[in-house]
């Protein structure tokens, strides 16, 4: 039995990722800020729900010790929560590096130890081609139009620690993804997306890597990406 961590899981694409995780067998915790909305979700499809607020490091311990007193290890850790900024100052900055990028770090020590208990590790973090230079850079991409330097800077920087995790961590596999450009509360004011079980397909596949499955990569659904 897979026992999963999706952080900012109680709606969007976490959400939907966790529904179709449950349905492959595993054993989801959705975590969440709101233990309202937490439980709720996780009561609508068989998950089972931790209180985590990725920008709190008292709040990360206690999750985490939660799954390991439960479970004993944990399988797969998807770094989900995030944030879409489009002002532009130094709290604002501070709050999407910290929401975006900072609690990558954050969550994924607490996690290390029980990850290291797993069989297969695998984490995957949530990023996005925004955050690519060959994409923004690229007239003929999408990302080029974008402007949101915070969303973009900071999903970088996820992009870039996955990779550094990668090569400190060999024994863990670590991935980040670009899902797909899709419609939820997020983009909400863009008025743009595809349904979001399309997207979390492409965060499944990766979450469902066997032992042999490539690390340190950005893929989406069609696989590698420039960046």
């Amino acid at each position: 039995m897979t026992i999963s961590l999706i952080t900012g899981a109680n709606k969007g694409i976490g959400f939907e990722t966790a529904r179709q995780l449950v349905d492959l067998g595993h054993v989801v915790y959705i975590g969440a800020r709101d233990s309202e909305r937490g439980r709720k979700a996780a009561e609508a499809i068989g998950a089972r729900f931790v209180q985590l607020d990725v920008t709190d490091d008292s709040s990360v311990r206690d999750a985490l010790a939660t799954i390991e007193a439960r479970e004993g290890r944990l399988d797969v850790l998807i770094h989900n929560a995030g944030v879409l900024p489009t002002e532009l100052d130094g709290p604002t900055a501070l709050h999407a590096f910290d929401t975006n990028a900072v609690s990558i770090v954050r969550v994924t020590e607490a996690a290390l130890p029980l990850l290291r208990k797993s069989e297969n590790p695998n984490v995957v973090a949530v990023s996005s081609t925004a955050g690519s230079f060959w994409a923004v850079t690229n007239p003929e991409r999408p990302e080029f139009n974008l402007p949101l330097a915070l969303y973009s800077a900071s999903k970088a920087a996820a992009t870039m620690l996955t990779v550094q995790y990668a090569k400190s961590q060999p024994g863990i596999k670590f991935n980040a993804v670009e899902p797909g450009t899709t419609a939820t509360d997020m983009t909400a004011a863009f008025g743009v997306g595809r349904p979001v079980e399309e997207s979390a397909r492409v965060v499944v596949r990766l979450a469902t890597l066997g032992a042999d499955g490539p690390t340190g990569t950005l893929q989406d659904e069609n696989g590698n990406v420039s960046w």
